[in-house]
Formats: C-alpha cells, sequence, structure tokens
C-alpha cells in the first residue's frame, strides 16, 4: 500500500493549531501517521547519527575489460575490446559529468572485470576524471582490483601518485590444478612481484581474495592455500566459496557432469578452517568473506553493509541514492552508444518502499560480524527490528544460527556459513 507522503511543516503546524482544543485527536492522528512510517521516518533520520546516509559517500567505477573468463564469473565484463578502450573512458566521463559539479567522497573503489588491463596512460586519464568529479575527501580510501598477471610496477606508481591506499589482488590459488579449474591464467612469482612492487611504493595496504571449494580441492589444499597466502603478510583477505552461477563456464560444466561440487559439510570445513587460521594469525573476521590486521578494514564495503548511499558508473554499475536501486545496462556496445549520446544508460530502476529498505538494511547488516544493532537499525530505518523479522527470528535462534543478545542481531558462527539461507527466511 503506497504510503502518503506529507511535508513536515504542514504536519508540525495541523498539530500546533489543534493541541489546544483537541489534544487526544492530536495524539491519535501522530499515532497513525508513525505507525505508517512516514512520521516515523522523518522523524528518526531527524536524529540520525550517520550522517547524510542517504547522499553517496563512496563511489564505485567499473572497468568491465578482461583478458580471459574466468570460469566462475557472472560479473559485466568485456573480453577482446582492447581497441575501444579509449572509448569507454569517454563514455565514462560522459556519464559521470552528468553529476554537473564535483560531489566530494571519501572513498573511490575501481573494480571489474580487471581494472589493470587499462595500459598506465588510461589510469592516469581515469584518476584524473574522478578527481575533477569526485574528489576524495574525509576517510581518503583509493582501492583498485588487480591480477597479478596484468599489474606493472608502472601501473602501480600511476595509482600510487593518484594517492592509491588499497590494492585488492586476485590471487584466487597458489595451486596450478585449481587455478586451471578457474581459468585463471597468472603464476605465483606474478603475485610476489605485485606485492614486492606495491610495497616498494608504500601502497599503504594489500588485500588478497582466495577461493575455496573448488571441485575435488580437499581441506589439506585449501589450508595449503592459506598458508602460502598468510607468508606474504598481506593486510586483508576476502575468502570466498566457489558458487556456480547460472550460465558461467563452470555452471555449464558442472550441468555436463564434467566436475562435481564439493558437499556442504566439505565446503563448510573449508570456511572454518579460514576462520581459524587467519584468526589465530590475528586477523579481525569483520564480516563473512572479509578479514583484517588492525586498521585496515575496507570503508568502501562497509558502506555497502551499512545499505549508505553510494555513486556507481560505468557499463554494468550498480548505485544506491536516495532509496532508489539503479544498474547501468551490460552491454559494452549500448552502454558506450547511449553514454556519449547523453542517454540514459539505466537498465533496471527500483524506488525502496521504507519497509523494502529496512529489510534490505537488516539483511546486509546482518554480513558483519557486529550484526545489526537494534537502536542504530530503528534511527536509521525508522522500524523496530522484531518488526521486521517477527516470530521467525526466534526459530533461527533456537536452531543456533542467529544470536540475539538483546541489543543486537547477528549470524552465529554456524550461521555465517548459511547466511543467504538464513536471511531468505528471516523475512
Amino acid at each position: 500500500m503506497p504510503r502518503l507522503q506529507v511535508p513536515l511543516f504542514l504536519l508540525v503546524s495541523f498539530f500546533l493549531l489543534l493541541e489546544f482544543c483537541y489534544i487526544d485527536i492530536v495524539i491519535t492522528i501522530f499515532q497513525a501517521f508513525f505507525q505508517t512510517g512516514t512520521l516515523r521516518v522523518l522523524f528518526t533520520h531527524a536524529n540520525n547519527p550517520i550522517p547524510n546516509w542517504r547522499l553517496p559517500e563512496a563511489a564505485y567505477i567499473h572497468i568491465p575489460f578482461c583478458a580471459q573468463h574466468c570460469g566462475y564469473c557472472d560479473f559485466a565484463i568485456a573480453i577482446g575490446k582492447d581497441a575501444i578502450r579509449d572509448n569507454y573512458l569517454d563514455a565514462l566521463e560522459k556519464e559521470i559529468s552528468k553529476l554537473a559539479e564535483p560531489h566530494p567522497v571519501q572513498s573511490w573503489f575501481i573494480g571489474g572485470g580487471t581494472p589493470t588491463e587499462l595500459n598506465a596512460i588510461q589510469l592516469e586519464r581515469l584518476c584524473k576524471m574522478l578527481k575533477q568529479w569526485l574528489p576524495l575527501t574525509g576517510e581518503l580510501e583509493f582501492s583498485i582490483e588487480a591480477n597479478p598477471d596484468s599489474t606493472t610496477e608502472e601501473k602501480l606508481a600511476v595509482l600510487a601518485n593518484y594517492g592509491l591506499t588499497r590494492l585488492s589482488l586476485g590471487v584466487q590459488s597458489f595451486q596450478e590444478p585449481v587455478l586451471q579449474l578457474l581459468d585463471r591464467k597468472h603464476k605465483n612469482p606474478q603475485v610476489e612481484r605485485v606485492i614486492e612492487d606495491a610495497r616498494k611504493l608504500k601502497i599503504p595496504s594489500i588485500s588478497m581474495d582466495l577461493i575455496f571449494g573448488s571441485a575435488g580441492q580437499s581441506l589439506e589444499s585449501w589450508k595449503y592455500d592459506l598458508t602460502r597466502g598468510l607468508a606474504m603478510q598481506p593486510d586483508h583477505f576476502s575468502t570466498y566459496g566457489l558458487t556456480y552461477e547460472k550460465g558461467t563456464p563452470l555452471w555449464k560444466r558442472m550441468n555436463r557432469g564434467e566436475i562435481i561440487p564439493l558437499e556442504d559439510t566439505e565446503e563448510l570445513a573449508h570456511y572454518e578452517a579460514a576462520i581459524d587460521m587467519l584468526e589465530a594469525q590475528g586477523m579481525d573476521h569483520y564480516e563473512i568473506s572479509s578479514f583484517a590486521k588492525k586498521g585496515k578494514r575496507c570503508w568502501h564495503n562497509q558502506v555497502y553493509w551499512e545499505n549508505s548511499a553510494y555513486y556507481g558508473f560505468g557499463m554494468g554499475a550498480a548505485r544506491y541514492v536516495a532509496g532508489k536501486r539503479e544498474v547501468n545496462t551490460r552491454d559494452l556496445d549500448s552502454y558506450i552508444q547511449k553514454a556519449l549520446s547523453g542517454q540514459e544508460t539505466i537498465f533496471q530502476s527500483e524506488q525502496l518502499e521504507p519497509r523494502e529498505e529496512a529489510v534490505e538494511t537488516l539483511g546486509l547488516n546482518l554480513r558483519r560480524m557486529q550484526g545489526a544493532n537494534r537502536e542504530r537499525f530503528f534511527m536509521r530505518t525508522g522500524f523496530h527490528l522484531d518488526e521486521i523479522t517477527g516470530p521467525k527470528k526466534d526459530y533461527l535462534v533456537q536452531q543456533g544460527l542467529l544470536k540475539d543478545d538483546g541489543e543486537s542481531l547477528s549470524l552465529t558462527r554456524r550461521g555465517r556459513h548459511l547466511a543467504d539461507w538464513v536471511v531468505t527466511r528471516l523475512f
């Protein structure tokens, strides 16, 4: 049912007019508006401790180019399109310039695809573009995703000159059979070289992505990858269980019976091993898949998990501004043509209702180890947490998948591995 949207000053004037005559009526009307969420959201957001949560403080920039299609990837990518990279940057600049004036943000996250497929000149052009339209302020986090085989010291030097603070390196595994299964082409010496170059350039934080649960991978094999990764002393780990997304090369191979996924119990053992080994080395497990040394959490990703606003630019990029979710077209030629001609590049758009936004916020909050704080959740959404979950929460607590201490709701260690399943059954 659509919510009645009434300007706050009219409501206040109306209440003041009636205050001295019909106080009972005033209270009844106020309660009615509060229960529907109209006044509740206006009131609670006026005291919101998250500054400007509806105004983007982070920007994601998508660079779709890749040298090959990794077997597990279902992201918006472009293979064999080297000749139109400059055209893509033209289109990207055209899209960003629709802001009309500079919008300061606290983080840039350049993802892909493979951003380091751009050459040094193109990377510098990209950074200049972002500096002009999305100047960094406040926390000053600048992250970029990189592949070991396309990252050179020259490219890193350009990025470091523009304030790169975080290099996210897609390692995935240190073992050739696993890399071959995943369709990854880099070699271990390239990983070592990139990390050495990054440290030489004094890039403050190095993050390493690893994938567990590959078909046929033993627990000992996974522990070997963790051990090799820890030996390189990165500041951050992101560990992901292999998923077979529909339409990907690995999904097709699975459907043909060429590969057999691990059993759930085996994958759980891999996840538990990651937690044990990384925490034993002092890494802070702050999100389902994320581990960091002290002070090295990814600020940009925490914007997502808080369900705060962020910009998104480029082919297939998503953005979340003023309660509206938008996704750009995933077709490269269409994106370039539309952006250069000044047309909308949006493929999908949805304005969330307050309750929908609250549900999304809780689902994202639960990805963090701290979970969702009741008071903060109410001040952020205007809804009490228990209004959103209902009695299903108590059942999931009884099953040992959720923890409710009265102040916050969070996933248990067992619940983290089943997070998607738990969240879909919570609402």
